[in-house]
């Protein structure tokens, strides 16, 4: 018995080509369409800083009520916590007050460098750390506007995230950063600026 196809039905070939040509039809108008986005927290930095925590040894100038831990390797007696005072100095062994305030860690390890080896030490070996930073601020238009424990490292969008994200109102990726010291104001911060003890960081309303 032979079987019969119907005149009328195209050929397999022809049945790909109109599914093929139904597809891209499809396709552009499903990817015009648009998802919502959810302000809560920010995109993160695709370059951030390459060492932030470098950046902070000599970004972060000292100020009062810091404490700092100073290591004179082989010398215990003058290693140990010394808390740098309202006028912004140190009391160290031997050499007496030092001048802490508006030094970077660098600075500040430099300088008893040179007073040491006035008279004590031939070659010092001496190493620096913060115990306690000063806290940061974040206001304006994120979810939990305060007062925030510094942790080291941090950059802007670490900041707002810890915040609780921005505002549907805000003005996201840009923000402005007042440093009190050095005095400065950075007025469009982005999410890969490093922020240091202290800082007030503003986000902005946004314009519709």
């Amino acid at each position: 018995m032979k079987t019969i196809m119907a005149r009328n039905t195209p050929p397999l070939l022809n049945v790909k080509r109109l599914f093929l040509i139904a597809l891209f039809l499809v396709l552009p108008f499903s990817a015009s369409a648009e998802t919502p986005v959810v302000d809560a927290l920010p995109e993160e930095p695709s370059e951030p800083h390459k060492d932030p925590h470098e950046a902070l040894e000599t970004m972060y100038t000292l100020g009062s009520g810091d404490r700092i831990k100073i290591t004179v390797f082989g010398e215990e007696s003058l290693s140990g916590e010394f808390q740098v005072d309202g006028s912004g100095y140190i009391s160290f062994p031997l050499i007496g007050e030092v001048r802490a305030r508006g030094r970077s860690l660098r600075e500040l390890e430099h300088r008893l460098d040179e007073k040491l080896r006035e008279g004590y030490l031939v070659n010092p070996r001496i190493s620096l750390e913060v115990l306690n930073y000063r806290p940061f601020y974040i206001l304006g238009e994120v979810n939990k506007p305060g007062q925030y424990e510094y942790v080291a490292g941090i950059n802007l969008y670490n900041a707002v995230a810890m915040a609780g994200g921005y505002t549907h109102r805000a003005r996201q990726n840009r923000a402005e950063i007042t440093r009190a010291n050095p005095d400065k104001v950075i007025e469009d911060a982005e999410h890969s600026t490093i922020v240091l003890p202290g800082d007030i960081i503003y986000i902005r309303e946004r314009f519709f």
